[in-house]
């Protein structure tokens, strides 16, 4: 009779379909010669379990099986139990190929069609989904950067992002941004001595953080996050000064708070002459505006020495009148300086880890509010997504064995599209094929 299964160490002694499934009736290859109690040969027959398991869905229709499993009783003990079961999961009742299956289903699919297409409940669905998960943690082995990015995202609370910025990979998202999550995190990273730079924002617990666990690595505070209170300090004096301006004047100065916002040299002759008129017409604004430039200067020094001197010479030349309007930026700088002007020592951001945020909350919307847990894995685990060092076609000998490979890390419950992930080290989620994932 030929095998439709293809299930090792089980045969199917009957099988039949409807419109909707196929159920087949399997039995152990190989029975039970001792017993596992006592290891004594003397067992005698004692009666036959017939529970029914899932499998994986065959030419479009479910399949269910019907599992015969001996019973036995030890003449020697007297205890009983049953054959063992191959291939098969007692607890979920499923074969193991299904919880693959179903694994890698779910991070491009949603669970209630999973369940639909696999005729299993979705909470049983949720449950293998986050076994799996947990495999694929134990058995992910990320190469450690030499510049880590360190930021947030919120979904429903703050979720610590990190990223290789180097390399322009996700490494990996923690539940929250917490000093004990993050420092365990760090501390238990291979080879955390190769981590020389890190960009962040300026949230004290990752500075802690990265100082204990990380005492090799110097700190850049990222550029983006100081300049934007440079520009909520200026948005601050527009507020302040709105309440003085007739009904028509607060409208059109809310319209071009924009031009506020942007680079001198940035501006068109047009908006040049209308942020000219506000300026000139309200003195304190225009101050503030000055000020904002003269800030943003600061980040065109071409070393650590200028831009510090700079610094000093603008917060000397701050007028009162705007002193408490920047005052978050200056006490910013104090509490922050030496980490703010390490970036003069290497100008690297963290705009790949803002751009990996963005790329999160698409991905949340499109799950129309995935739970943290699955979003994580459909960043880290959708199949395609790894990028790994692995060398160019022709620069190493073939190696036989790679097809072995790839089958034990088949039967390891690794996604097996993402070759990445077995051969050469790998870096993390590939920024730009998350993003082609999206569009």
């Amino acid at each position: 009779m030929l095998d439709p299964l293809n299930l090792p160490g089980w045969m199917v002694t009957h099988w039949e379909q409807n419109a909707y499934d196929y159920r087949l009736t399997i039995r152990s290859l190989a029975p039970s010669a001792t017993c596992p109690h006592c290891g004594h040969a003397r067992l005698a027959r004692h009666g036959v379990l017939a529970p029914g398991f899932r499998d994986v869905p065959m030419h479009g229709k479910r399949v269910g099986l019907i599992v015969q499993r001996q019973r036995y009783r030890c003449l020697q003990c007297r205890r009983t139990f049953v054959d063992a079961i191959p291939g098969l999961d007692d607890h979920h009742r499923v074969t193991e190929r299904l919880k693959i299956f179903v694994a890698e289903q779910v991070l491009s699919r949603p669970f209630t069609a999973v369940a639909t297409e696999v005729g299993l409940d979705e909470k049983t669905i949720r449950a293998v989904f986050r076994a799996a998960v947990q495999t694929w943690d134990q058995k992910r082995h990320v190469v450690t950067p030499t510049m880590l990015g360190i930021d947030e995202v919120v979904l429903g609370q703050p979720r610590c992002v990190l990223t290789n910025v180097d390399a322009q990979t996700l490494l990996d998202m923690l539940p929250n941004r917490t000093y004990d999550t993050v420092f365990a995190y760090l501390q238990q990273m291979p080879q955390s001595q190769r981590v020389q730079w890190v960009t962040m924002d300026m949230w004290r617990p990752y500075r802690v953080a990265v100082t204990r666990a990380l005492p090799q690595a110097t700190i850049v505070i990222d550029k983006f996050h100081v300049v934007r209170m440079a520009n909520a300090a200026l948005d601050s004096v527009r507020k302040q000064i709105r309440t003085t301006l007739s009904p028509r004047e607060r409208r059109t100065l809310l319209h071009d708070r924009f031009l506020l916002l942007k680079r001198a040299q940035d501006l068109a002759p047009m908006d040049q002459m209308v942020l000219e008129a506000w300026t000139k017409n309200l003195p304190l604004l225009g101050s503030a505006y000055r000020a904002k430039e003269a800030f943003f200067a600061i980040y065109d020094s071409r070393s650590r020495g200028e831009a510090e001197d700079r610094y000093r010479e603008w917060e000397n030349a701050l007028p009162g009148d705007l002193q408490t309007a920047f005052s978050p930026l200056m006490t910013a700088m104090n509490n922050w300086h030496a980490q703010i002007l390490a970036y003069f020592d290497r100008p690297i951001t963290n705009a790949y880890t803002e751009s990996v945020n963005n790329l999160i909350r698409a991905m949340q919307r499109m799950g129309r509010g995935y739970s943290f847990e699955v979003l994580r894995a459909k960043m880290l685990y959708t199949a395609g997504m790894q990028r790994s060092d692995i060398p160019r076609y022709g620069t190493k000998p073939f190696e036989p064995v790679l097809s072995d490979m790839m089958r034990q890390h088949r039967i390891n419950g690794l996604p097996t599209p993402d070759r990445t992930m077995v051969a050469g080290r790998l870096l993390g989620s590939d920024l730009a094929k998350l993003l082609s994932l999206l569009s």
